[in-house]
């Protein structure tokens, strides 16, 4: 009985799912204000990319470890006036394992490497097959 918790366990663990979906902004103030006090989302985290140009602020409910919405500030000055999603991002348990399995792929990849966030976050970008953004991403 313990050993087949412990196999669903790791097996639940280290699964894949959804990590966030990123939103590109003109004003990340005005939108987190927006996000918090209309939407009732919550700040969990806020971060200077290492660029030190872009600011990111990762946002959702409770305090729980589901999907959150990141909302993108100084990635472009081009916004479309409907708002763009800018990526959406896949958790995975083992960033550089992945790195090396989708370089062995027909994958296109947008970095030319993995990037860590000052706060540990580690991530890597490639394109699907329309050019959208693809992101893995692990905390």
């Amino acid at each position: 009985m313990v050993e087949n918790f412990t196999r669903r366990f790791l097996i639940v663990s280290f699964q894949k799912r959804i990590d966030h979906v990123g939103i590109a902004v003109r004003d990340l103030e005005t939108t987190l204000r927006f996000y918090t006090e209309v939407v009732g989302l919550e700040l969990k985290d806020r971060v200077t990319h290492t660029n030190g140009v872009i600011q990111l602020a990762f946002l959702g409910f409770n305090g729980s470890n589901e999907t959150e919405v990141e909302l993108i500030q100084g990635y472009s000055d081009k916004l479309p006036a409907e708002g763009t999603v800018h990526h959406f991002a896949i958790h995975v348990h083992d960033l550089d394992s992945e790195y090396k399995r989708i370089q062995s792929t027909e994958a296109e990849f947008i970095d030319g490497e993995i990037i860590t966030l000052p706060n540990g976050y580690r991530y890597f970008f490639i394109y699907g097959p329309e050019k959208e953004w693809i992101e893995f991403f692990q905390r």
